[in-house]
């Protein structure tokens, strides 16, 4: 980002956060600009990439989707047509939420919300397909303790 985040922007994104669905009214009042200096910054943030959309979070266990489970990969290659191509497979599985190269002793984390066992069972088959890895380890969660957390910018950027 070209211009320098300053306090007012982390109020800004703190709200933001919290409540993507404020109207600009709102969120000025609530950060204490007017609306066109908030619109402003609005547009700065979002043109930098800071701001990447609003969206509003589901309860995925209210729509049956009552497994999560943490996908750890292990694979034997590692070249980039092979990485793009592994991408290109998980990009399309409706199942994951979320989907991480990581460092470590593992090379892929994932993401997946299914319909229980079962549901989990149909992901893994399609998964695996057409790709041979070294190991494939399920990690089911009991209890979503803290999940889509908002971040604590002001804590955690110094404005120093």
């Amino acid at each position: 980002m070209d211009d320098k985040i300053d306090s007012i922007d982390l109020r800004l994104l703190t709200v933001l956060q919290k409540d993507g669905a404020l109207s600009q009214r709102e969120l000025a009042e609530r950060v204490g600009l007017s609306q066109n200096a908030c619109w402003r910054r609005l547009q700065r943030l979002e043109a930098s990439g800071v701001i990447r959309g609003t969206r509003i979070q589901v309860d995925l266990a209210g729509l049956g989707l009552d497994l999560t489970v943490l996908v750890m990969i292990k694979t034997r290659y590692h070249s980039k047509e092979w990485s793009d191509a592994f991408r290109r497979h998980v990009e399309l599985l409706p199942e994951v939420i979320d989907f991480f190269r990581i460092g470590g002793e593992w090379d892929y984390l994932i993401k997946v919300a299914t319909r229980g066992m079962a549901g989990y069972d149909a992901f893994y088959q399609k998964l695996i397909t057409g790709f041979d890895f070294a190991t494939v380890s399920g990690i089911f969660s009991m209890e979503a303790i803290l999940e889509n957390r908002p971040v604590d910018l002001p804590r955690l950027i110094w404005l120093g």
